[in-house]
This record gives C-alpha cells, structure tokens and sequence, in this order.
C-alpha cells in the first residue's frame, strides 16, 4: 500500500520507551537551544519578525536578495549569487540528492556521525554507504575504506565540519585527498562557529573552493540557535556550480517552501545571533573543561557534543538504560550515530552548567 521508501522500523526504541515513564531526569542529551536556558536577544528577534513587507507574497525561488546578501554578509567573501536558501538543512540535503542523484545512486557519508542521511537519502531513493572515521586519540578518514566505497554509481561525498558527534574538522592534508577523487562534495558546515581552539591544520569553511563541485551547508538552526525559524542555505562553488544554481533554482520554484517572514527577518537575526553564539561557545567549553578535569572523553576539537568511553561490561543501549532507570540520567548511546564498536556514550556540552555538573557526577558514579 505505501512506498518502500517508508519501509522503516517505527518501534519506539526502550530507551524513549522508559524515558517517556520518567517525569523527571537529568538530560545530558539536550540538543534544542531553545530550551537550553539561553538568553535570546528577543525584543530584536521579535521585531524582526513583525516587517509589514511580509504581508506581501513575491516568491524569489533562490531566496529573496536581502536575505542571501546577509548571508553573504555572514561569510565575508561569498557573493549572494552562489547562495540559494533551503527551509532546512534537511531540506538542503533533499533538494542536492535530487540535483546529482538518479534512483539507486550512492552518496558516501561519514561514521560515526549524525544518522539523518539514511533517512533523507531513502526519501529520494538514493543509497547511503558508510565511510569510516578512524581514532588514533584524534579523529581523521578512513581514506583506504573511502577508496573502496567508490563506484560508478558514487554521485557525491558528505563531510560534516566539524562531524557530529565527534567534533572533528578536515583536515588540510584530507581535503587535498578529497578533491583528488573529482566527485561533488557536501559540506555540512552547521557547527563550524564553534571550535574549541584554532588549529592551522584544519579547513573550517569550503565555500571558497575552486577545483571541485562543492556544496556548503548551514543555516539559522546552529548559527542563531533558532531551529524553529526553518531556514537554511547552500553555499555552491567549483567547476560547474552557475549550471548547479540553475537546476537548483528549479527545484526551489517547485516548492518555494521558505518562508517570506524569516527570509525579511534574517538581516535583522544574524546581526542578533552574535551574543547567542558567544553564551554557546563559553558553556560549551567550560562543560568541556569540567569533563576534562573530571575524566578523559574522546578528542573533540569543536561542536555541541562530547564521547565518552565506558566499559564493556555493558552494551551502550545497556548503559543507557541503566543509567535511566537507576541514576534518572538520559544520555545517548553510541550506536545512535553508528559507532563500530563498544561502548560509547555522547553528552551535550550545550546542557546547562549545573546539570550538567550534577549529570557527570552521576555518570561518572555509575559507570566507575
């Protein structure tokens, strides 16, 4: 009766099945800015979003130019001709698997890392391969294993800089290797606003690339914390980027899902959004801090997330359970971001300080 594109498992897993019983539980998974305890420039963001312009529809399919121009604004080098706005990230991801993609192509995506792609890929009938981040105490691509992954039907490579969860950024040396292949990249650029430190090493923005199609990703969600403003942007550069606007640019008029509201506001927004990102950046790392003082997480080198190791005497779907159950702490277990092995554990560093505080020492109680 439905699409095989929907054949998914809608089993409530047990961990949300037993959180859903729990009134009351310390969260170190907490994700949502908006409900992080955030001092939000509101009386800004509101009159932002009151212009009298938004009565007035005039569908620009590549985003109205006030807005791509704030954008370019944002970057400093990019010109608004190369930025098309997305209601989402997500919806970025849809419109690109549909740019390069027949059905039954492949995209190569990162593991560990945020487990979207499979999703959105299935919706377009597009296969996700898995290329592996290695850890050596940093993380760095798994090349052998990428090389192997190629094929004919391989239409584009994802990197996510910094990844999610692990935080790590590419490299210099990895971006040289990338382009090497010649096959579109997709950039997901969301958390790149927060390193932890600089690093001359690492290539924090593709938007200025020259020898290969590449694609940057980000939008209001990360960048102002305002995930319910759903507007995001793709950022295109490279050989052959003007013919992939202009595709691009028929999707978007297919659609025109952005909203003439925030598209009005978005000038007004970004220029809010400087204060936010500095209360995200100094709780973020002083979380990191307080984790390092306290135990020794995974290397994390930017981002809203830190990895635990714990032992094996466990799974991780065991260890959150336990931890849930017996010690009211909700953390997220490895396998949600398709960790190869045992056992990890991934903790918001946006959770606020004091539970946080209280979190950790729970965690680090139980786990020995």
């Amino acid at each position: 009766m439905f699409s095989s594109r929907l054949d998914w498992n809608f089993q409530t897993n047990r961990l949300s099945t037993l959180r859903n019983s729990k009134p009351r539980v310390l969260d170190l998974s907490e994700s949502n800015p908006t409900q992080a305890g955030l001092n939000y420039a509101r009386e800004e963001i509101l009159a932002a979003l009151a212009d009298q312009r938004a009565l007035r529809y005039d569908p620009e399919p590549r985003g109205l130019l006030s807005a791509r121009e704030a954008v370019a604004d944002y970057y400093g080098n990019v010109p608004a001709s190369r930025i098309l706005l997305t209601a989402s990230t997500s919806e970025a991801y849809s419109y690109l698997f549909k740019l390069l993609c027949n059905p039954g192509d492949e995209i190569l995506s990162p593991r560990p890392s945020y487990p979207l792609f499979e999703f959105l890929a299935g919706l377009e009938s597009v296969r996700v391969v898995q290329y592996p981040l290695r850890y050596d105490g940093i993380w760095h691509i798994g090349f052998d294993a990428l090389e192997r992954s190629i094929t004919p039907r391989t239409r584009a490579i994802v990197v996510v800089n910094p990844n999610n969860p692990t935080g790590s950024f590419l490299k210099r040396d990895e971006w040289t290797r990338l382009q090497h292949f010649g096959i579109p990249i997709l950039s997901d650029e969301v958390f790149s606003d927060y390193a932890f430190a600089p690093d001359d090493s690492r290539v924090e923005t593709l938007t200025g690339v020259t020898k290969v199609l590449t694609f940057s990703l980000s939008g209001l969600s990360k960048i102002a914390a305002l995930p319910q403003m759903k507007l995001g942007w793709i950022v295109a550069g490279g050989p052959g980027h003007e013919a992939a606007l202009e595709r691009l640019e028929l999707i978007a008029d297919t659609y025109l899902s952005v909203a003439a509201p925030v598209q009005i506001a978005l000038p007004r927004l970004l220029n809010a959004s400087v204060g936010v990102r500095a209360q995200i950046r100094q709780r973020t790392r002083a979380n990191l801090a307080l984790l390092r003082q306290s135990t020794v997480p995974l290397h994390v080198e930017g981002g809203w997330y830190a990895t635990l190791q714990v032992p094996r005497t466990r799974s991780e779907e065991e260890w959150a359970l336990t931890l849930l159950q017996h010690h009211d702490l909700l953390v997220q277990p490895g396998f949600y971001f398709d960790f190869e092995s045992e056992a990890f554990l991934v903790l918001s560093l946006l959770t606020p300080p004091d539970v946080f505080s209280e979190g950790l020492r729970r965690l680090l109680e139980a786990t020995g």
